[in-house]
């Protein structure tokens, strides 16, 4: 699904943010990036899903070299091949939570019809679709979160990147946000997570990757003990 061949990133003079990683994540894995801050994390998320070019090496997803896109193709693999769950939601306040989850799906070309059946669905799964015609800011913070899986979910991504999904939320709520992401990986969904939470980490992933200083340090598993801020 994933294959990152000796990527570096650059920003200025000082140290890689990345520096000459090569991994490869399989189709169906749910994987944790784990590192303190500053230790690439976020890079490579952004390196997988587009955002951000190696000053190095080759970034290949789902059969797509991420690397040599450019602008325009960058945005249409993230609609076609990327969900993304972010820390604070990045939900549209003056959208409702359905036209929220329809978004992608209308970028992409799909017809209303059709995407306010798939967003009904996806809402329904996720035990928010009562709220389907709130705005986000009369939900809570787990609630949104899970609009925000929804809307990340709508094209049937290949692949569910999650920045820190759970760092917003309070601990009754990230606990929900955990359960969700490990029941989309027993249905088959490829996740990869940026965390600082251990206990995300245990519950969602089967293999964890710990960054420092730019590189691999860790590849396992099992979750390492020990405080990874």
């Amino acid at each position: 699904m994933i294959e990152l061949g000796d990527v570096s990133r650059r920003y200025d003079e000082g140290p890689p943010a990345l520096d000459n990683v090569s991994l490869k994540i399989a189709p169906g894995e749910a994987v944790a990036i784990l590192g303190p801050s500053g230790s690439g994390k976020s890079t490579l998320l952004n390196l997988i899903a587009g955002l951000d070019k190696p000053t190095n090496g080759t970034v290949s997803v789902d059969g797509v070299r991420v690397d040599q896109l450019g602008e325009a193709g960058s945005a249409k693999y993230r609609r076609a091949k990327i969900g993304m769950v972010f820390q604070f939601f990045n939900l549209l306040d003056d959208l409702t939570v359905a036209d929220n989850v329809m978004l992608p799906a209308q970028l992409a070309g799909m017809s209303r019809s059709e995407a306010q059946r798939r967003a009904a669905e996806l809402l329904n799964a996720l035990g928010v679709q009562r709220h389907a015609k709130a705005y986000p800011g009369r939900l809570s913070g787990g609630e949104r979160q899970r609009v925000a899986v929804a809307r990340a979910l709508m094209n049937r991504p290949a692949l569910l990147l999650a920045d820190e999904p759970t760092g917003a939320l309070d601990t009754a709520s990230g606990e929900d946000v955990q359960q969700l992401l490990k029941d989309l990986h027993a249905d088959g969904q490829t996740i990869v997570l940026v965390t600082h939470d251990l206990a995300l980490a245990q519950t969602c992933a089967t293999r964890t990757i710990q960054l420092v200083d730019g590189r691999v340090a860790n590849d396992t598993g099992m979750v390492v003990s020990g405080d990874v801020r």
